[in-house]
């Protein structure tokens, strides 16, 4: 069961049960499946490499923000995938959907916006750092060329 789940290093770190309830926000790093219900938002901020499954019984009522995520459950909140997201044909997302890749089944339900973000508008929100130059190269080329 757990072989087929994709975290890091293909292996789930953190499973919330069927019959289970959380009260409050879930962060985790590698991988996190949901069985159960999450009443808050599911995050992975510190790990790029991070995968949330959620099953046909799990529930996440709140915002979901990770790389990637396969749903098969519902998500009642916006969904922030800054990778990819897999809707299968029991998912629900009741919110605005922001992805970069989407693969969806027939019979995935979205009540909100699909929200495109590509990957040049991420790394275009990045700071540049001190060895990067905002101008195009052209004023170098054209100096040396004239010396």
């Amino acid at each position: 069961m757990f072989g087929k789940k994709k975290g890091r290093n293909g292996v789930i770190q953190t499973l919330i049960g069927d019959g289970t309830r959380i009260e409050g926000d879930l962060g985790f790093e590698g991988g996190c499946h949901i069985d159960g219900i999450v009443h808050g938002s599911v995050f992975a901020d510190r790990d790029p490499e991070a995968f949330l499954s959620i099953s046909e019984d799990g529930r996440v009522e709140g915002s979901v923000r990770v790389p990637r995520m396969a749903l098969n459950g519902t998500v009642e909140g916006d969904v922030y995938c800054t990778e990819r997201v897999q809707l299968g044909p029991t998912a629900r997302v009741s919110g605005n959907l922001h992805y970069e890749l989407i693969e969806m089944a027939a019979g995935a339900e979205i009540n909100g916006q699909l929200i495109h973000q590509p990957a040049q508008a991420k790394t275009a929100r990045k700071p540049k750092s001190d060895t990067e130059s905002t101008q195009p190269m052209v004023a170098p080329v054209v100096a040396e060329s004239e010396g």
